[in-house]
């Protein structure tokens, strides 16, 4: 006797429904087994409405099949599928993330005027001058004087972190919080940081080594730096 494999397992939550789905059967028999699923369930109309998430696994799924589960989830009138889920991402989206999570190493001096603009994190091995600026989605690390602008973040991320040797920028800015130059003169000898204290709602500088108690999720290149 051949006992056909569950394809679909629905399990309840406090946030709704979850609805993981075998990652290894045709998409064909997985619409079959979905709508066969809710033709036996959530038929009383009564019922509040059920937020659904869908967990495809290792399956990815393109935008119109994504639209076929939600029309057939769609036709339960108490069912709104929140969130479909996968371990999967295209070609498009991982050559996206590689950029977004790569150092780009720069080695020259940002003059008055010059703008350096990078996706990830940005390296500048040198100064940036008054008048001069360094844009980055990440973090921003300065070997060297930053007496310019620096905006790290840029798409709103807000545990982004400026690093410089010399700490006296014209302007700071880590997503959209903006400070000034510190009051007081730089040593010119310790590392410092500005990040975004979210109690003080505002951009602070301090010395290198708090980053360790404020950004324990450092990345192993922060943490070289970091440590020297």
């Amino acid at each position: 006797m051949i006992v056909n494999k569950q394809l679909i397992t629905i399990k309840g939550t406090r946030e709704g429904l979850t609805l993981y789905i075998d990652d290894l059967c045709s998409f064909d028999d997985v619409k079959k087994e979905l709508e066969e699923v809710l033709s036996t369930k959530y038929t009383d109309k009564d019922e509040p409405m059920i937020t659904v998430t869908i967990q495809l696994g290792n399956r990815y799924l393109h935008k119109h099949q994504e639209d076929e589960l939600r029309d057939i989830i769609r036709k339960k009138n108490k069912l709104v599928v929140q969130s479909i889920e996968s371990n999967v991402i295209s070609k498009k989206q991982a050559l996206e993330w590689k950029e977004e999570s790569e150092i780009k190493t720069i080695s020259k001096i940002v003059r008055s005027g010059q703008v350096i603009e990078v996706k990830g994190d940005l390296l500048l091995i040198g100064d940036v001058n008054p008048g001069g600026k360094v844009t980055a989605s990440g973090n921003i690390f300065v070997l060297g004087g930053l007496r310019g602008i620096a905006h790290a973040g840029i798409d709103g991320n807000r545990e982004a972190v400026i690093i410089a040797s010399y700490m006296q920028p014209s302007q700071l800015r880590i997503a959209d919080y903006i400070s000034r130059s510190p009051d007081y003169e730089s040593e010119g000898v310790y590392m410092e940081c500005g990040l975004i204290d979210e109690e003080k709602a505002k951009i602070i500088i301090d010395r290198l080594q708090v980053l360790s108690q404020k950004r324990p999720d450092l990345s192993g290149f922060e943490r070289r730096v970091l440590n020297g």
